[in-house]
């Protein structure tokens, strides 16, 4: 059994770190009432994460190259812990703003380490399934997220979805100091700092406005001096990896069809599916009077269908073409939308979501199934871990971008801003339902299209990792 301990000491990590995405929305009505937080601080509190994470996904793998894997693992796991801590112990929501981007900065380091460190402790047929049961923990970890965070909150605190990680993350340290092996120490690439603070600021800035514009409104001057800011940092960024000799992005990837296919998949995929699963807890905990462990319950369908179809379809879906499988997923996603959207109404119960869910649950599964196979099946074998990098960071942005633009459907729809008149009514959770779905079935569309003109890539027989779907 001890061969299997360092399978055990990656999988903690994993654990919390996509535990810590999934267990945050149940948990936002306490946070909002316990530190007096306005509907914008309680977006932050999701987008900080996201974002440090979408921000350092493209670079981190060069750091922990040149620093050696199980070393920017245990130091990544440490600073995920300790800003844990802080998040636990916020007094205001400043702090856990705050403390959630140093968490999302640990999360990008752990996540850019775990196939290296797996390559690394196993071979031939125990790396298959090593990888086996690293992916149905990911799985199983997104899917408790919900049910844990609303146990948690309701037993204890919210502050306890923070704590619980303190004796989970000491143990993967322990373990990780006793049983993962040193590995190679590399030269590794460049890191390009200028580039990854260009994306940084791009991001954060991009998101800002839009929640700023949520808050105020969109003749706010701040919100239009934000956005040229973004405008011009995403062309500082574009400059720097056009000019760069080993840039984080070879901007010659985004030229080939299919793979800009791919990365308009990732992104989609995660505004459709899963931003606006934020405003629906919002919407049962606060005007139907779910607690917080009823209203994770409520999401565990989404979790359950993704994990049961990735599981079972997705096996058979190799050597199908891109567009079928990457646009037929987005479609299936943005029917689950416009379904739950079409059944909620003012009078709706809990259960007006689940068919929605079930149905958004079966897009997620078909396409997160085959986005990291396709993201390397589309660029040459030199490119493969540039591309996998730049799926999971468009996926983190399209999620933060999501949870920033939702929030004025959702304030819009309802009966006055959740930050200033108390409880929402359902046609704001109604209506990041229906925009999450159009944009689920147009996105679709525009997969479908791009990767049936471009070069028919299909899947390869053997997939190869991204990061593991995240099912909020």
């Amino acid at each position: 059994m001890r061969k299997w301990l360092p399978l055990l000491t990656i999988c903690l990590g994993t654990f919390m770190l996509l535990v810590d995405v999934t267990i945050v929305n149940v948990a936002l009505p306490d946070m909002r009432h316990s530190l007096g937080a306005s509907f914008g601080a309680l977006q932050w509190v999701v987008d900080g994460y996201a974002l440090a994470m979408a921000a350092l996904l493209l670079g981190a793998g060069s750091i922990a190259d040149r620093a050696g894997h199980r070393r920017t693992y245990l130091v990544s796991i440490g600073l995920f812990v300790a800003a844990s801590l802080l998040c636990g112990l916020a007094p205001t929501p400043t702090v856990l703003v705050a403390a959630r981007i140093v968490q999302g900065i640990g999360a990008a380091a752990m996540s850019c380490t775990t196939f290296a460190l797996l390559n690394d402790s196993y071979a031939g047929r125990d790396r298959a399934v090593a990888y086996g049961l690293w992916g149905a923990v990911a799985g199983a970890s997104s899917a408790v997220g919900p049910v844990v965070g609303g146990l948690l909150t309701e037993v204890a605190s919210w502050r306890w979805i923070f704590f619980v990680n303190g004796p989970i993350g000491v143990a993967a340290m322990v373990l990780c100091v006793v049983v993962l092996p040193a590995g190679r120490i590399g030269r590794g690439g460049r890191i390009d700092a200028p580039g990854m603070l260009a994306f940084s600021a791009f991001a954060g800035a991009l998101t800002y406005a839009l929640i700023r514009a949520n808050e105020r409104d969109w003749s706010d001057p701040v919100v239009g001096w934000t956005l040229s800011a973004a405008a011009a940092l995403l062309l500082i960024f574009l400059a720097r990896e056009r000019l760069s000799a080993e840039p984080m992005l070879d901007l010659a990837l985004l030229r080939q069809r299919a793979f800009a296919g791919v990365l308009i998949a990732a992104i989609c995929l995660y505004f459709a599916a899963f931003a606006a699963l934020m405003y629906t807890q919002i919407w049962m905990q606060s005007v139907l009077g779910m607690s917080p462990i009823g209203a994770g319950l409520v999401g565990l369908p989404l979790s359950a269908t993704a994990f049961l179809v990735s599981g079972t379809v997705g096996r058979h879906l190799h050597g199908a073409p891109l567009g079928r499988v990457l646009g037929g997923g987005l479609i299936v996603i943005g029917a689950g939308g416009v379904l739950g959207a079409l059944l909620l109404g003012g009078e709706s119960a809990w259960w007006a979501l689940l068919p929605g869910f079930v149905v958004v649950g079966a897009g997620v599964g078909l396409t997160t199934a085959t986005l990291g196979s396709a993201a390397v099946a589309t660029v040459s074998p030199e490119r493969a871990g540039m591309a996998t990098g730049a799926v999971n960071t468009v996926q983190q942005l399209g999620y933060a971008l999501g949870i920033a633009a939702l929030g004025g459907v959702f304030t819009g729809g309802a009966q006055g801003s959740p930050s200033e008149h108390g409880l929402p009514t359902a046609a704001g959770a109604q209506l990041t339902l229906a925009i999450s779905g159009v944009a689920g079935l147009l996105g679709g569309a525009v997969v479908f299209l791009m990767l049936r003109r471009g070069r028919a890539t299909p899947l390869p027989d053997e997939p190869v990792g991204a990061s593991a779907p995240i099912t909020r």
